[in-house]
Parts: C-alpha cells; structure tokens; sequence
C-alpha cells in the first residue's frame, strides 16, 4: 500500500492496437514496446499483442532479452546501434535483430564475427540515427559482402503533422530504401510511427511502427478521433488525514486557510514533478503531497487517469507524463476480457 499503484488495462491496449491496425488498411504492425512499453509493462504488453502485431521494437539488447525471456518469440528490433563486441554477441544469441545506423556500428557488426539480422537505418531529416545517402551505396555493398541478413530499412519523421517536410523525408526514404531492397530484395520498410500513420497511407510501406498510439495517446498536432483509449491510472494512498493548523502546506508558506488536509504517499521521488500535481495543495515533496479535503487512511485515491491533461499543465508530452507514471509504479494488470474495477482500498 505503499507503493504507488498504476493499474493498466491489457484489454484496452490491445482494442487500441487493433483500431491503429485496422486505421492502417491491415498494414503489418510493429509494436513499439521500449522504455518498459513506455512505464506500461514490456513483456504484459506485448504478450497481450501477440496475434495482432508482427514484430516489436525496443530501445536497447536488455530490453530485447527481457522479451525475449518472457517468451516473446516474435521478431524484435533494436533501436539503438549495438555500442561494444558484448551487446552485438547478446543479440546475436537472443535472435534479435539490430539497427546498423552508421559506418561505425557497421564495422563493429562486421568485426564482431556474429551472424545477426539487422535493420539499416536511413537519416531522412531528424539527424538522430541513419545513413545519408551519399554513405549508403558503399554500406549496403560491405553488408552483402559481410554475409549480414538484413532484413528492414526504416527512418524516422521528425514532424508528421508538417504535410511538406513528411513528403520531403518520405521521398528520400523511398530513395534509400530503393538502394537497400536492390540488394535484399524483401527488406521490410518501415517509416510511420504513429503520427505518421494518421499523416496519410502514402506513408504505411511494408509496415507501421505504433508506440504511443498503443497506450491511448496521439503525438502533438493530432486529436484524438480514432477511439483508442488510455489504458493506465496511478492511485495512491492516503497516509494522513487531518486539520489545518495554520503555518505551511508541505514546504511552501500557506497563501489562505484550509479546513481538512490529507497526505498523499506520492510526490516528486515516484516521478512526479514537484511543481504542480492536479489536487495537490502547495508543492510536492519526495515522497508525499497534500491534499485538501478529508481522506480516509490507508484507502487508495485516484491521481492521474489521463496522462494527456497532466502533461498540458506541466508543458511537456504524453511520452514523458507516463514514463513518470510507471516508473516507480507497483503494476496492476486488468487482463484480456477482464472486467475494469477500482483497485482494493481505492476511494
């Protein structure tokens, strides 16, 4: 009781799942599952989308053993190019399959002597990852030299809901992609994450590539008008309950006088921002914050349910909200077909 509780619908990530896929014309769908399925659970999450999506993606080897270990048997890619000879030997045994993004990371797969599948990443304009052009005659010829199966070519759109600068980095990404299915005729494409996916069909290829759209969100400059759903709620616990006495609420000086103060075992330690929290009284502290009104000691309290309302106020993004959300969460799973209840003690 503790702990902070987030309670995470399994059913409602898979019916989102399902809305993207069918939105995407059937296009196979890779579930971007990294970060810990963004604070939402990687391996509950995926196993509740096998069947719908085709492949997952991650953003490190560990996180591509953890699935891996839970029994994910799909294909997994890598986001983030294998850094040292250990990470290239660990996903080669784990099967999964790695992002080769520069002539750097090309020449550690090559020099590492492992057989692993690999997907080549274009740079299209977001300048994270990726071969220019110029670059990617000469690497697809050392990957086809070098034995490598690669099996993918994808890139990025920096800003999907910018119709000129999406068909800018889409023509250059059919260009590059042109060159790598030369040589690996079935090479996988894939461009659109999720904005990109409501950005227009022009942009689905082979494949589509869901992160936040799974967990009920849409990125900036697009509404929601798809019918996906949030699929987490934090509670926490109330850990006081009390009068106002006069002098602070928490670590800031009282600007008018309260009746009934609770304390709320939550605060800026379980990934919160110290700054504001919707229903806190004064500013957050590690591990508690305050509260106006009664609340009845040791029963849990809704915090957050919608992460969208949460970020708008803090002036950030859907991503970071539920990566705060989840990440010192204890995880309650609602399963498959499983009916939606308040979790024990809840008010």
């Amino acid at each position: 009781m503790q702990s902070t509780l987030a309670v995470v619908a399994l059913g409602t990530i898979r019916k989102n799942a399902q809305i993207i896929k069918e939105y995407a014309e059937g296009t196979p769908l890779i579930a971007v599952v990294k970060d810990d399925a963004y604070g939402h659970g990687a391996a509950y999450v995926a196993r509740a989308l096998v069947g719908i999506a085709s492949a997952f993606a991650v953003s490190t080897v560990n996180e591509g053993v953890e699935l891996r270990l839970a029994g994910i048997g799909e294909e997994i890619l890598v986001f983030t190019p294998p850094l040292d000879k250990d990470e290239v030997c660990r996903a080669a045994a784990y099967d999964l399959t790695v992002s080769i993004t520069s002539p750097a990371a090309l020449n550690l797969v090559l020099k590492s002597g492992e057989r692993v599948r690999a997907h080549i990443a274009l740079d299209t304009g977001m300048n994270r990852y990726g071969f220019r052009r110029g670059a990617l005659d000469r690497a697809v010829k050392l990957c086809k030299r070098g034995g490598l199966e690669i099996t993918g070519v994808y890139s990025h759109l920096y800003s999907p809901e910018d119709a000129h600068e999406t068909k800018i980095q889409r023509l250059r990404f059919q260009d590059g992609a042109a060159v790598v299915r030369e040589a690996y005729p079935e090479a996988v494409r894939h461009l659109a994450a999720t904005g990109g996916v409501l950005a227009g069909k022009e942009n689905y290829f082979d494949a589509v590539r869901v992160g936040i759209g799974l967990y009920g969100y849409l990125p900036h400059g697009f509404v929601n008008d798809i019918g996906i759903k949030p699929a987490m709620r934090l509670y926490a616990t109330v850990a006081h309950n009390g009068k106002f006495s006069g002098g602070g609420v928490g670590y800031a000086k009282a600007d008018k006088t309260y009746g009934n103060l609770h304390t709320l075992r939550m605060g800026y330690g379980d990934g919160c921002f110290r700054s504001e929290l919707k229903g806190a009284v004064g500013k957050l502290c590690m591990d508690a914050h305050l509260c106006e009104g009664k609340g009845v000691f040791g029963r849990r309290k809704l915090v957050i349910g919608d992460a969208s309302e949460y970020a708008a106020r803090l002036n950030t993004t859907e991503y970071e909200a539920l990566l705060r959300m989840g990440r010192s969460a204890e995880k309650r799973y609602v399963p498959i077909g499983g009916r939606k209840t308040q979790p024990s003690g809840a008010i």
